[in-house]
C-alpha cells in the first residue's frame, strides 16, 4: 500500500496557481513571463528529444511515437506545442482549475491531450511509464523535492529522459528573480517565489543522481532586455536547466 501521508503537495502553492488559472493564456496577462520563456525551453527540449532518441529535429512531427509527461503543466502552455510536434502527453496538475483551463483551450485548438488533476506520487502509484518528463519551474514549488524527484524517476522508462527547469539559490537570483521580477518590473505577482525553497543545481542534480539518473546537459537562460527575449547562456546563477538520464537497462 502507498503511503498516503508522504505528498509533493503544498496547498499554498495550488491555491496560488488556481486562483491565476483564468490567466494561462493571457500572453500580456500573469504568466507573461512563462509565453515569453517558452520558446528557449521549446528549442532545448526539441532539439534534446531529437538527438536522443534519433529524430529529425527539423520533421513537422519529430516527437511522435514517444509519450511524454507535462508534470505541473499548469494551462498547457508545453503540452500544446508537443502535441503539434507529434508527442502522445500527459498533462498532469495539482490544480483542478488549471486542468480545467487546459482541457478547454486544447479542445479550442483541436488537440487531443490526456490532461488529468493529479499528483506524481499518483500516476507513480498507477504504474505510468514515460519516454520524456517534462519537470518545468515545478520544484521550487512542491512540499518535498526529494519525493517529487524519486517519483519522476520511477515514472521514466529505462532510456527515457527528464528535464528539469528551475531557478537557483543565489543572491543573483534573489535580486532579479523575486525582487526584480516580482516587486520592481512586476513581471509576475507578489509571492510566486520564495528563496528558501529555490534549488541550487547541485542540489537538485545530488537528487537526480541519488535515484539511479545520470546528468547529460545543463544550461543557464538568461534573459536579454535588448532583444527582449530569453536565451541558453553559461550562467546558471539565476535560471537553468538540467537534462536527465535514465539507463538502459
Amino acid at each position: 500500500m502507498p503511503d498516503t501521508q508522504l505528498t509533493t503537495i503544498d496547498p499554498a502553492e495550488v491555491e496560488r496557481f488556481s486562483r491565476m488559472a483564468q490567466e494561462w493564456w493571457n500572453p500580456n496577462g500573469k504568466f507573461k513571463p512563462l509565453h515569453k520563456f517558452n520558446p528557449v525551453r521549446l528549442g532545448y527540449i526539441r532539439d534534446h528529444v531529437a538527438e536522443h532518441f534519433g529524430r529529425d529535429p527539423r520533421a513537422s512531427k519529430p516527437l511522435e511515437g514517444l509519450r511524454f509527461l507535462d508534470i505541473g503543466c499548469g494551462g498547457g502552455l508545453l503540452c500544446e506545442p508537443m502535441s503539434r510536434l507529434g508527442a502522445e502527453i500527459v498533462g498532469a496538475d495539482a490544480s483542478a482549475l488549471n486542468i480545467e483551463v487546459a482541457k478547454l483551450h486544447a479542445a479550442e485548438s483541436g488537440l487531443t491531450i490526456d490532461y488529468r488533476a493529479e499528483t506524481a506520487e499518483a500516476l507513480a502509484d498507477q504504474g505510468e511509464r514515460f519516454d520524456v518528463i517534462l519537470n518545468m519551474e515545478v520544484v521550487e514549488h512542491v512540499a518535498d523535492i526529494d519525493l517529487f524527484i524519486s517519483k519522476c524517476a520511477e515514472m521514466l522508462k529505462p532510456g527515457g529522459i527528464m528535464f528539469v527547469a528551475t531557478i537557483n539559490r543565489t543572491l543573483k537570483a534573489w535580486g532579479l528573480a523575486i525582487i526584480g521580477a516580482e516587486y520592481v518590473l512586476r513581471w509576475l505577482p507578489k509571492g510566486t517565489h520564495d528563496f528558501k525553497k529555490l534549488v541550487r543545481p547541485e542540489e537538485l542534480e545530488g537528487s537526480l543522481t541519488s535515484k539511479g539518473l545520470f546528468i547529460k546537459d545543463r544550461t543557464g537562460v538568461t534573459y536579454n532586455p535588448l532583444m527582449d527575449r530569453w536565451q541558453r547562456s553559461r550562467d546558471m546563477d539565476v535560471n537553468y536547466m538540467v537534462l536527465a538520464e535514465k539507463p538502459r537497462e
